[in-house]
């Protein structure tokens, strides 16, 4: 995938590292476990096109493996018509980056412009309590870049904190996976899926301001540089709120 879109500086484009989760087996469902195919490919396209440069990484490093539902090529048939993921997985350079992603041991978060964490099942498990991937959203909202979390990966800002203690997303508005949301993948599987769920925890906290839109539909939310995406049909959306807060 190649940039047709120029950009201001083309001697110095726009970085942006791109978080997906490392593979992990469902404590609920016992499902092997990844992240979700569009929340990364839908973004990595929007970017590229724009002359930005991707870097994929991971918190382990190595190979990550998508969600079977989110791959094209799932007999589940539910990402068949997802082009832009299929075109990724079948074109050599881009399939390599998630082969072989950058450990975040390895991450220079001064090198980047902007954060983006892709969603997925595994987030909810492997995001959740991880103190490297609650520093990396911390350390670049405290840096004053945009930041991107969409989908289950928001379940990290339920508790990640400042550096002074304080909740992330305090006085902030946000979005994340809804409980609407929820309830039809649950009914569609015939069982709970999810250890918890995001917007049902997001409502418990006093101070921040938890907002979803129709199930389904793209949707994504800029507070300063905090910007959210509600599930996997908003990873463009966010990408292009990276766009607009970089201003090029």
């Amino acid at each position: 995938m190649t940039a047709s879109i120029s950009i201001a500086n083309p001697q110095r484009p726009k970085r942006v590292l791109l978080l997906a989760s490392n593979p992990s087996v469902s404590e609920q469902t016992g499902w092997p476990i990844g992240f979700w195919l569009a929340e990364l490919t839908h973004p990595y396209w929007e970017l590229t096109e724009h002359g930005y440069e991707v870097t994929i990484a991971s918190p382990d490093g190595g190979a990550i493996v998508p969600d079977a539902y989110s791959d094209p090529e799932d007999d589940s048939g539910y990402s068949a018509d997802d082009l832009i993921s299929l075109g990724f997985t079948h074109n050599p350079s881009t399939a390599a980056l998630i082969e072989q992603t950058v450990p975040l041991a390895d991450v220079d978060l001064d090198g980047f412009d902007a954060v983006f964490l892709a969603g997925g099942q595994a987030p909810m498990y492997t995001f959740v309590g991880d103190e490297r991937v609650h520093r990396l959203v911390r350390d670049s909202l405290e840096a004053g870049k945009p930041t991107a979390v969409v989908c289950h990966a928001t379940a990290v800002l339920l508790t990640a904190t400042t550096s002074e203690g304080a909740l992330l997303v305090g006085g902030k508005t946000w979005t994340g996976f809804a409980d609407a949301e929820e309830a039809v993948a649950d009914e569609a599987v015939g069982q709970r899926i999810q250890p918890f769920w995001i917007e049902e925890e997001a409502r418990k906290l006093e101070g921040t301001n938890f907002i979803v839109n129709s199930p389904f539909r793209s949707f994504a939310v800029r507070d300063g540089n905090l910007i959210t995406g509600q599930q996997q049909y908003s990873g463009a959306a966010a990408a292009r709120l990276i766009i607009e807060a970089l201003g090029v």
